[in-house]
């Protein structure tokens, strides 16, 4: 069985289990919209400007 792929609510990381390996946090969800790679966040606006500071993959809006 592929498990879903998941949004991390607190800082937008897309992971496959059940815990963001980034914030620690466990409020996930799979309604999730688009998503951009990161490479090096201190050099990307956007991703200073959405206040991602590790490299991965990250989702561009989170659903309710």
């Amino acid at each position: 069985m592929v498990e879903k792929l998941k949004a991390c609510k607190n800082c937008r990381r897309i992971i496959e289990g059940n815990i963001c390996p980034v914030c620690k946090d466990s409020e996930l969800t799979p309604h999730w919209k688009g998503f951009m790679i990161v490479i090096n966040p201190e050099k990307s606006r956007l991703a200073q400007k959405l206040g991602i500071s590790a490299p991965g993959k990250y989702a561009i809006r989170i659903g309710k």
